[in-house]
C-alpha cells in the first residue's frame, strides 16, 4: 500500500537503501539522513522508508511489533511480512543484491531479523539489538552497528552482543561506539557513508 512506504525514484539508479524508523516513529524519520548517506556515492540510489504496519499504542507513530509490553510472539510475523515488502521492491535493475537496510532501535533489530535472511549488500544497525532467542544465520550481509555508549533506552551491551553474534556469520561486521545515547549523531554519518562506499567495492 502507498500509506507503507515513502520512495523516492530514481530513473537512473542501481542501487537502493531502505530506511526501518523506530519504535513510535515513522517512514518519514529517517529521510534527511538517508538523502546525506546518498549524496557522495559513485553511483545512483533510489530511496526508501517502510513504515511499520501498526499503530503506536499512544496514538502518534507507528511500531513494528508491541515493546511494552513486548510482544515477542509478534515478531515472527512481523519479519516475515518485512522481508515480504523488502522483496516487493526488487526490480530488474535493483535486485536484493544491490539493496541496503538501515534501521534504527527497534527498527535496528528488525533490520538485522530480517536482512541477515536476504542476500543484501549491507546492513546498519544503528541502536539496535537482537530479538530474543535470534541467531544470525551463515552467511550474512555485511554489518555496520552503531551505538552509544550512554544509552538508556536500548542499552550498549546490545550492540556488543549483536557484534559478537555476527563475527561468526557475517561477511564483516564493525561497531562503531560513541560517548552518548539513544540516536544516530551527526558527526558519525560520515563513518556510514564510507561503509556504504566500501560495501561497492566488494
Amino acid at each position: 500500500m502507498k500509506d507503507q512506504l515513502l520512495q523516492y525514484h530514481n530513473d537512473r539508479a542501481t542501487h537502493r537503501l531502505v530506511l526501518l524508523h523506530g519504535w513510535g516513529a515513522d517512514a518519514t524519520d529517517l529521510i534527511s539522513i538517508g538523502k546525506e548517506l546518498l549524496e557522495p556515492q559513485p553511483v545512483e540510489f533510489e530511496l526508501a522508508a517502510l513504515n511499520a504496519p501498526e499503530s503506536h499504542p499512544q496514538g502518534v507513530g507507528l511500531q513494528w511489533y508491541g515493546l511494552f509490553p513486548s510482544d515477542w510472539q509478534a515478531v515472527p510475523i512481523a519479519v516475515s511480512d518485512l522481508k515480504k515488502r523488502l522483496e516487493e521492491l526488487v526490480t530488474p535493475e535493483i535486485p536484493l543484491e544491490k539493496t541496503f537496510l538501515l534501521g534504527f532501535s527497534q527498527g535496528g533489530a528488525m533490520a538485522l531479523a530480517a536482512g541477515c535472511e536476504l542476500p543484501l549488500m549491507g546492513i546498519i544497525g544503528c541502536s539496535a539489538y537482537p530479538h530474543p532467542g535470534w541467531e544470525p544465520p551463515h552467511g550474512c550481509p555485511s554489518v555496520l552497528l552503531l551505538h552509544g555508549r550512554e544509552d538508556d533506552v536500548v542499552p550498549f551491551s546490545a550492540s556488543k552482543h549483536l557484534l559478537k553474534m555476527l563475527s561468526k556469520c557475517s561477511r564483516s561486521v564493525e561497531l562503531i561506539d560513541f560517548g552518548g545515547g539513544h540516536c544516530i549523531p551527526v558527526n558519525l554519518i560520515p563513518s556510514i557513508q564510507l561503509a556504504l562506499t566500501n560495501w561497492l567495492k566488494e
